[in-house]
């Protein structure tokens, strides 16, 4: 492999609508009630696509997400000529991991063939829960029996899918969780995204909870729901390999290890972020959120980026910091340095060691505890000072 080669390299394609927006929900994601002009779009995706690959000639690509939004409701022929165009533009693994996001309504299930037939060889689930009352609670407009009938067609599909759930929902007690995830697990092949509520600024959520119409658990109880996570599945055999993800040992998201072991991705569509090493320094890009004027930027300039700034190595190394400690596996101090130019203070290390929430591998990796995941923004604002 050649230098430009050698580390994987990943393409996040942002589809940025969907049919309603979730109140839990601070994505960019926007709801059109007038017909989506697809193929305007589609052209506009190629065209930021060769201007990205311009930039970041002669990788290989080893992962392709598709994100949104709901990418599902694309046509597969729209994600076919998107796989094409990546391809036309940049060397593909043969091995390639394709994701695609996706719904589990009805009818975008019964698109689950055409997608295979374009490309895509994984697909995740936004299943969120399995009881019809907190799908209505979330916003979700599929009930629980879509959903598994959903992931019954992805399985039949898809040699590789996954689905997402959301606990720690208001009035969920930790008897119910656990049975859900029981639940959950028979239905799972090999990966699940388990991500505790957050209540995110500037959402409805957000505004039902400040007037106390909206009571998540308490710190204790999501605590424990978050212990008993862990055990139900490890005991499955679906161990935490990130703090929300959990998989069969080989069967991790290969594009998300892409952003949590800090490598290169492009990011294309409305609103999508991406880290580009150019002439050995790292660049942040982001294009414009809002997807019309994303839309006209692209045609008039041949790109939508709004953001395209030259890293620091202190920005460097807090970002490799706060997306590696997030993993099981954890970081190479070694890689810290050359990416920093410094060390990691020894002595901050020993201090969390001593309160459990750190601890070095036989590998010499630097992870976090089961005990420190709890408090993982802490741990890393330390060892970042």
């Amino acid at each position: 492999m050649s230098g430009a080669d050698a580390s994987p390299f990943g393409v996040y394609i942002h589809w940025p609508f969907c049919l309603s927006k979730c109140p839990y929900c601070d994505f960019n994601s926007h709801v059109r009630h007038a017909a989506i002009d697809e193929p305007r779009y589609l052209r506009a995706f190629q065209t930021e696509i060769a201007a990205t690959a311009a930039r970041a000639p002669g990788r290989t690509v080893s992962s392709i997400f598709l994100g949104g939004g709901t990418p599902s409701l694309m046509q597969p022929s729209t994600v076919g000529t998107i796989l094409e165009t990546v391809g036309k533009h940049w060397n593909v693994d043969p091995n390639v991991e394709v994701t695609l996001e996706a719904n589990p309504t009805s009818v975008e299930a019964t698109r689950f063939r055409g997608y295979r037939t374009a490309g895509v060889n994984r697909v995740s689930l936004g299943v969120q829960a399995l009881d019809d009352a907190s799908l209505k609670e979330l916003g979700r407009l599929h009930t629980a029996r879509e959903a598994l009938d959903a992931v019954a067609i992805a399985r039949q599909s898809f040699e590789r899918y996954s689905f997402d759930l959301i606990y720690a929902r208001p009035r969920q007690t930790p008897h119910e969780w656990e049975a859900e995830l029981k639940l959950a697990i028979g239905e799972a092949a090999e990966h699940l995204s388990l991500y505790q509520l957050t209540i995110e600024p500037d959402t409805p959520f957000a505004m039902l909870h400040k007037s106390g119409k909206l009571v998540t658990p308490d710190d204790d109880t999501s605590r424990t729901l978050y212990d008993l996570t862990q055990e139900v599945c490890n005991a499955a055999g679906l161990p935490a390999y990130e703090v929300s993800n959990h998989a069969r040992p080989g069967a991790e998201c290969r594009h998300n290890l892409v952003y949590w072991r800090a490598h290169e991705y492009a990011g294309v569509g409305p609103g999508a972020h991406g880290r580009l090493d150019i002439d050995g320094q790292r660049y942040a890009t982001m294009t414009e959120k809002r997807p019309e004027a994303w839309l006209m930027r692209v045609e008039s300039l041949g790109h939508g980026l709004i953001t395209d700034d030259l890293l620091t190595r202190e920005e460097r190394a807090d970002e490799f910091l706060l997306m590696g400690l997030r993993l099981v596996e954890g970081i190479d101090p070694a890689r810290y340095e050359s990416v920093s130019n410094r060390a990691l203070d020894p002595k901050r290390i020993e201090a969390l060691a001593a309160y459990g929430f750190v601890e070095r591998g036989r590998d010499g990796c630097l992870r976090v505890t089961p005990a420190g995941f709890p408090v993982l923004d802490a741990v890393v604002a330390d060892l970042a000072a």
